[in-house]
């Protein structure tokens, strides 16, 4: 069975094509082997008070479905930094970032709650291929 990997990055105040671009990426590199759950599959608008409680919802129901949290840290970020806290010290998850920021420039908070910070998209799907691929597990 496919492990399920939720794509966690900034998205509010984030330019969609940015946010989007990133995840494309990501897709391509892992999806044959890993369901992917990808938050920008939902059609929300932020900052519209009908929606907020449903965003929030979904995105932690992606995150309790999940095994493991692929996390773009590009930019400090209020609801990536709460689902990583989630997704680790709640669940257990397992937690991979990846970030422009040397080791001396990231949160404490996210050095924390990530499992693994690597410098980029290709090293952090390279990491997750390697660990956690079905058959690299039998």
């Amino acid at each position: 069975m496919k492990k399920k990997i939720y794509l966690c990055g900034p998205i509010m105040d984030e330019h969609e094509g940015i946010a989007r671009a990133w995840r494309e990426e990501a897709k391509k590199r892992l999806s044959h082997d890993f369901i992917l759950l990808d938050p920008m599959r939902r059609n929300f608008k932020d900052r519209e008070v009908d929606s907020a409680n449903e965003i929030v919802e979904f995105d932690l129901q992606d995150i309790r479905d999940a095994d493991i949290l692929l996390v773009n840290y590009s930019k400090s970020s209020v609801g990536t930094s709460m689902e990583v806290f989630f997704a680790s010290q709640n669940l257990g998850k397992f937690v991979v970032a990846f970030s422009p920021y040397a080791f001396k420039e990231c949160s404490p908070w996210m050095v924390r709650f990530c499992t693994k910070i690597l410098p980029s998209l290709e090293a952090a799907t390279d990491y997750i291929r390697e660990h956690f691929m079905v058959q690299h597990l039998a």
